[in-house]
């Protein structure tokens, strides 16, 4: 296969998986809308009855797998466009961490039963890939001679999959603060009743953040790493760099005072949060309009 074949390839395959993650946003959508039952001639609140979207909800759940499984080999052909990796510009870093952050969310449904979720699990997905194809797409070409390294899969791999979970315990914890304060002015509202309790949030999104913390503490060294390789030092507080820290420190303190000090609730929602817009800081705003030697977004 030719690389030009390879590139019409991933498009054409990264296309389709936008089409399934829409299908799966308006399907979700629809599941909850036709949740919302008013018994007739009746004065009762309104309810939901998700048994009668059942069948929609797992249509919904089925079109966001096909999405990720168009969108896994559309990345694939990329690369094989490219003759590398695909994580040369900000158009290959943002097809890449749609798929992981549909991937941690379709992990995150069977272990945890997140189909909740879906909505905007798929709108994230649906407006990432939207933008890359739109406003960041670059024709493939070769990497710049300081990303020609073994350390750019194994650096760049480990915080994109960092990245991905960190942003899913994000939703979770903006979903937290939000029904926090429904409850705080009195009943949820009735297309909230079937979420999970603040408790249970509240430590899902604690064990998500916990779970990947050691892969991004990995990524920082391992960038330290290879920037001694292409630069001669390990460390220059370029703005990249020194994001990424902050990024590493935010989290950090957020589970500091989750385990040590007793946050629990809205206090360790609200770290959280915290800590998710330095990463997206780092990952929108310094990649595409930062300077320094981390400049690789291609645009």
């Amino acid at each position: 296969m030719s690389d030009n074949s390879a590139a019409v390839l991933s498009n054409n395959l990264i296309y389709s998986a936008i089409l399934f993650y829409a299908l799966a946003f308006l399907a979700h959508a629809i599941e909850v809308a036709w949740s919302v039952k008013t018994p007739a001639n009746s004065v009762k609140k309104t309810k939901l009855d998700f048994s009668r979207t059942e069948r929609v909800g797992r249509l919904a759940t089925a079109f966001m797998v096909l999405g990720f499984l168009l969108l896994l080999p559309g990345v694939i052909f990329r690369g094989i466009s490219a003759n590398r990796v695909p994580w040369g510009n900000m158009y290959e870093f943002s097809i890449t961490g749609a798929l992981t952050f549909s991937g941690a969310y379709l992990f995150a449904l069977k272990k945890y039963k997140l189909r909740w979720l879906g909505l905007p699990a798929a709108l994230s997905t649906l407006l990432t890939l939207g933008t890359a194809v739109t406003l960041l797409y670059r024709p493939s070409a070769p990497l710049m001679p300081a990303l020609k390294s073994p350390w750019l899969v194994i650096h760049v791999s480990a915080a994109i999959i960092s990245g991905g979970v960190f942003l899913l315990a994000n939703c979770i914890a903006g979903t937290y603060l939000i029904l926090d304060r429904y409850e705080q002015k009195g009943a949820r509202p009735v297309w909230a009743e079937k979420l999970p309790t603040l408790e249970a949030l509240d430590n899902l999104s604690y064990r998500l953040v916990a779970l990947v913390f050691p892969l991004w503490t990995f990524s920082v060294i391992a960038g330290a790493i290879w920037a001694e390789a292409a630069w001669g030092r390990y460390w220059g507080w370029d703005p990249k760099e020194t994001w990424a820290f902050i990024t590493w420190v935010a989290y950090a303190a957020y589970l500091h005072a989750r385990v040590t000090v007793g946050w629990r609730g809205r206090k360790a929602a609200w770290l959280c949060l915290l800590a998710g817009s330095t990463f997206l800081f780092n990952y929108i705003y310094i990649n595409i309009w930062g300077t320094g030697r981390h400049t690789y977004s291609g645009l």
